[in-house]
């Protein structure tokens, strides 16, 4: 296998037209790979500067989960840390994590951040939302957000091999007009539901909002978390 290090947009469009197979980290694939064959040509992403810049509103997709720190807001940065062991997190990519894996454990941090995706298409680099993104696989170069006035993020404990975990992220974003709105994601099981609601009269109202949209309709045990959430992150 022949693996190549774009260090320009234009060089890592010229892999793509080539046939080149886009790998992070490769924890997800390196087992399928070693069972039923190596591509003959790979693409590595980490020395792209579009895809390994780390800010407050922005994170690529080659970034190291173990190096999204502190300049990243809280919500996202917890995220990263609680994905899979210490070992995973020095290998798998932001990118690897949103479009290779099943999980996604990035996914309900991204969505209350209200992120949007940068891809590479065949032609230039363009904007997206992140449901594209999944649905089409497309190859990730980055996330950008408006930084949040406050985020929170929880994942109940699990036993290891069994279900995931409950993952109930947060975060509360302020208009132009000083108005704020709070944005939770959930994910439950490998199904993650999102809303938003405005935040300004209470958790109370909020919770009240929440109950009549597709966060309301989960499962009891599901509901006390959002609602510890809710509570915590207005309070």
């Amino acid at each position: 296998m022949l693996l190549r290090l774009p260090t320009s947009v234009s060089e890592a469009q010229e892999c793509m037209a080539e046939g080149a197979v886009p790998v992070g980290g490769a924890t997800l694939v390196w087992a399928a790979w070693q069972r039923d064959g190596f591509p003959d040509l790979a693409m590595s992403l980490r020395n792209l500067p579009e895809a390994t810049a780390v800010g407050p509103e922005t994170l690529g997709a080659a970034v190291l989960l173990h190096r999204v720190d502190d300049r990243v807001p809280e919500v996202l940065r917890r995220a990263a840390g609680t994905v899979g062991t210490g070992a995973v997190r020095r290998t798998a990519t932001v990118g690897g994590n949103l479009v290779g894996s099943s999980l996604r454990c990035l996914l309900p941090a991204a969505l209350v951040l209200d992120a949007r995706a940068t891809v590479l298409g065949p032609d230039r680099p363009y904007e997206t939302d992140l449901a594209e993104v999944m649905a089409k696989r497309h190859l990730l170069l980055g996330l950008n957000w408006r930084v949040p006035t406050v985020s929170g993020y929880r994942k109940q404990p699990a036993e290891a091999g069994g279900p995931p975990p409950l993952v109930v992220a947060t975060a509360v974003h302020a208009d132009g007009e000083g108005r704020h709105r709070l944005r939770i994601a959930v994910r439950d099981g490998y199904e993650v539901v999102s809303e938003s609601a405005p935040c300004d009269t209470g958790a109370d109202d909020v919770l009240g909002a929440l109950e009549r949209t597709d966060v309301g309709a989960l499962p009891p045990t599901a509901w006390d978390v959002v609602r510890e959430q809710v509570a915590g992150i207005l309070g």
